[in-house]
This record gives structure tokens, sequence and C-alpha cells, in this order.
């Protein structure tokens, strides 16, 4: 591997004998089998689908401009779980996790519940996969209200009308992620932080198993940082998988169950955030300018800049 440290061929699973999440909170339609997808599907079958990760991903690696930027990089995220996509700048967080979503060619293997995800048709993966980029883009004169409904896009009808149940689900989404006091502005006059708001509340209202969120704290101040971590707690406890890219470690390190330390493309770490933010892996990943502390109430890793340590 090019640079400091290591890169390892890491099986970034939950550890063995750790709580699962509960995987029948959130049976939601989708092609994509589980525990109540055949009713004679029962013993060894509906036991391996209940434990099967909502996304698995085995040696994934992207290629771009005719050289591989994400190399072998194996990940999987469970029903009621937080797992975050750490690492520096460049080190391939957003295009793996494009890779996962499907808008990235890629050679290895990812899985949705088991199913190789090109067996799975698109309706269906929108159905069980929603993703926030870093960057989202839709037409500035769109309202709020607008934006979020077509979250809903996935579950319409034939006709495409929406029922009082997608509307309820859109009030919904937009009241927990905290955008329904603006719900009737255009996109084109909120801040950065309601802009972000608003697109999380679109892969709410989406309903979805599994959300795949690019950095979604950037732009929110501390408070709505806070309250974002907790919505995304919450919605793990229902059952939903996550998996987020989070450019603050100490703000990862505090919200996540666990974490996989991304440099130059390869995986340097993967684990608990104490197993991964340690000062050999930052010092490997982000070089001598920053330093790792423990709490001295939760232990949950701090990193600060190394000059202010001194």
């Amino acid at each position: 591997m090019p640079g400091t440290g290591r890169h390892i061929r890491a099986d970034c699973g939950r550890a063995a004998g750790s709580a699962p999440g509960d995987h029948h909170r959130l049976h939601r339609r989708s092609g994509i089998p589980h525990p109540d997808a055949t009713p004679t599907a029962v013993g060894a079958v509906t036991a391996a689908l209940a434990v099967a990760p909502l996304i698995e991903a085995r040696a994934v690696t992207v290629r771009a401009g005719g050289r591989d930027i994400i190399h072998d990089v194996s990940v999987e995220v469970h029903a009621g779980e937080i797992v975050g996509l750490v690492g520096p700048n460049g080190a391939g967080k957003s295009t793996f996790l494009r890779a996962l979503a499907g808008a990235r060619h890629t050679s290895g293997d990812i899985r949705l519940r088991g199913t190789p995800i090109d067996a799975v048709e698109r309706r269906e993966r929108a159905r069980f996969i929603a993703v926030v980029e870093q960057l989202p883009e839709a037409p500035s004169t769109m309202t709020v209200r607008e934006l979020v409904a077509l979250g809903r896009f996935p579950h319409l009808g034939l006709l495409r009308r929406q029922s009082a149940h997608d509307r309820n689900m859109t009030d919904e989404a937009m009241r927990r992620s905290g955008c329904d006091a603006f719900a009737d502005r255009v996109l084109g006059t909120l801040s950065g932080g309601e802009r972000r708001r608003a697109f999380i509340a679109r892969a709410l209202a989406q309903e979805a198993r599994l959300l795949l969120l690019d950095e979604p704290s950037a732009n929110l101040d501390a408070e709505a940082q806070a309250t974002l971590f907790e919505l995304l707690r919450a919605l793990a406890a229902e059952g939903a998988g996550i998996l987020v890219v989070v450019h603050d470690l100490t703000s990862a390190a505090a919200s996540c169950d666990r974490l996989v330390l991304l440099h130059q493309g390869y995986v340097l770490a993967c684990g608990a955030p104490r197993e991964v933010v340690t000062a050999e892996h930052v010092l490997a990943a982000y070089g001598p300018h920053v330093s790792v502390f423990e709490h001295p109430t939760s232990g949950i890793p701090l990193v600060i800049p190394a000059a202010a340590a001194r």
C-alpha cells in the first residue's frame, strides 16, 4: 500500500457474538428475500435470512481514470446498527458509498439480503436503499415538500398518484428531520443546513431498510448535528441499517457502532470505535498533526489538532 501504515484485507462485519439488531421490526415492501418472504421458509433458511446483512460487500474494487481508486474493500451492515466510513480527504469514502448504491462500476460482490445487487430490480432496490449524496441536486424552484414527496416514488402504483398514506409519510419524514417548519419554501432560499435536512427527509420518506449517507452532518451546527445523530440512532433502533460517511472522527466514534477507516482506497482498520480510532491508526491515516485522547468519563476517543494538545 502506498504511503504510511498498512492496509488489511479485513472482514469488516459485525463481531461474532455482538448483539444483533431486531430484524423483524421493519418488514417493508421489497423484492429482496427476508424471513417473511415465503411462508414455508422455516428452520435453517429462515434463521439464515434473519441474520443476513442488509448489505454485504466483498472484495470491492472501483476503477476510474485507468487506475484502481478503491482496493479490495469488504464491509457489511446489519439491521439495527450504524457503521461509519471515516478517513482523510481523498480516501475513497464517497466513491465506495456510490459503489454500494450501484452507481459505480465495480469488481467484487455486493449483495442485498443475500441477493446479488444486479439481480434486484431497480424499483425494488429503491425501496430497499435510500441514498443521500454529499452534494445532492434538485431544481432550486422545487419546494421542500415536493422534494420530500419524491421519496415516495418507489412505492406508488401505476398511475403514480399519492395516497393519504404517502402524504402522511412525507409529513412524518419532514417532522422527524426538522424541516417541517420550512416545508413550503423553495430549495433556492434554504441555507446549507436546511437543504441538507430536506434531502435527509426525502430519504426517510422512502422507508428504506438501508440508508447510505454521505456526510449528512455537513453544514449543520453543533445542535443540529447532535439532533441528526439522535435521529439516526432512533432509526437504527427501529431496525434500519445505516452506513454513513463522517468527516469528524470524534463524532464518528461517539455515534457509530462500528467504523471502517479508509486510507488511499484501502481499509486501514475496522471494528469498534475504540479499536479503530487509535494513535497508531490516526497517525498512519492523517499524519502527525492530530492527536488522540480518551474522554475521561465515557472513554470515547477524542481527536484534536496536535497543536491544541501542547
